[in-house]
């Protein structure tokens, strides 16, 4: 049976990664894969000597998509992978890899999962995480704090000069391509149900 991959993507801080967890936990743990787009940031070394305030985290070339493509293809083929793991705090990837073992269901989770048409194809539902702007960018703020080292200032002026700008100009618009919008992100218990039942026809269905 070839697996089942499931896109997850909104905007930042909208609570994808809530969703996919809870998604995860309901089919049970064992049988899912959660990739996330994050660990897929280009090293520092390949922004040519920029400074880390000059480099655009939110745009699209920020990231190796190649890598992520060449690895749901692999999964879907029932192939081991070994994800990069990235660094938040220094901006590199680290020497250690994530050894992932094909499972039957592929969560793809990342506030740019739906820009490029060839992961998109590889995608059998599409999720946008649907949130207020405003609860984003506090979530956001909390995050890029606690979790990665930041400054209050520093997340404010990311936020300001590309988060934003980047969100109207590509994950707004990657909504058009969803076949399920989730409001409220993981608090929409209700949607998260209809996914998941949705998700265990679609397993029976492929047996």
């Amino acid at each position: 049976m070839r697996p089942l991959v499931i896109g997850i993507a909104g905007g930042t801080g909208s609570g994808k990664t809530t969703v996919a967890r809870k998604i995860a936990q309901k089919i049970g743990d064992e049988k899912v894969i959660i990739l996330e787009h994050d660990n897929y940031y280009k090293d520092i070394s390949q922004f040519e000597g920029k400074k880390i305030e000059e480099i655009n985290f939110d745009h699209p070339d920020a990231l190796d998509t190649k890598l992520l493509i060449e690895h749901v293809k692999a999964l879907k083929n029932r192939q081991p992978i070994d994800v990069p793991i990235y660094d938040f705090t220094t901006y590199r990837r680290l020497p250690q890899v994530k050894h992932i073992e094909p499972k039957d269901v592929i969560i793809i989770e990342g506030i740019l999962v739906f820009v490029e048409k060839e992961l998109r194809e590889l995608m059998d539902i599409k999720i946008f995480v649907d949130t207020d702007a405003d609860e984003r960018v506090l979530r956001r703020i909390k995050r890029d704090i606690l979790e990665r080292g930041r400054t209050l200032e520093s997340v404010i002026n990311q936020y300001i000069s590309t988060v934003k700008p980047s969100h109207l100009e590509f994950v707004e618009p990657s909504k058009r391509w969803a076949d399920i919008i989730i409001p409220r992100g993981g608090e929409n218990e209700v949607a998260i149900e209809m996914v998941v039942s949705r998700i265990k026809t679609m397993l029976e269905d492929k047996k």
